[in-house]
């Protein structure tokens, strides 16, 4: 498994531009909270075990690659689990348009920086992606700090 430092340095070469950067900064965390979202309009028993299995899959993913991290994204994933809570009435229509327009800013970002996201070579940049958003906060690695 790769380290965090790797990780990041592999993520940056696709996020250099201060404008790719800056949407990514936004859009990757409403992206997280959309999936969270989402998951957690699954009625029942059904939606609560599958957002709990996915959540600890995540959440150990980044503490394996930080304690920090991973204190940081339970805190994150908490926040979001609340929040998609508290908004209930309106949960799937909020959570499917925050998910489209993040996305289409995502792709305007990569069209502005040249490049395609990260996760087309490897799937676990979509992990990736809030860790290093999140860095610049809390320095998980201040070698590769989003800027």
């Amino acid at each position: 498994m790769k380290t965090i430092e790797q990780w990041f340095s592999l993520y940056g070469e696709s996020h250099q531009n201060p404008t790719n950067i800056k949407i990514h900064k936004v859009a990757v965390p409403l992206i997280y909270f959309s999936v969270v979202a989402l998951i957690s309009a699954i009625p029942g028993l059904t939606g609560l075990v599958i957002l709990g299995v996915i959540s600890l899959a995540a959440l150990l993913f980044y503490f394996i690659l930080s304690i920090k991290l991973g204190f940081v994204m339970s805190i994150f994933t908490g926040l979001c689990i609340y929040v998609a809570s508290s908004i209930s009435i309106y949960l799937i229509e909020i959570a499917i348009a925050v998910f489209v327009v993040a996305w289409i800013f995502q792709f305007v970002g990569h069209k502005v920086e040249g490049k395609k996201p990260s996760f087309f070579d490897d799937l676990s940049f979509l992990l990736i992606g809030p860790a290093w958003v999140f860095n610049p906060i809390f320095s998980f690695d201040k070698k590769y700090k989003a800027k």
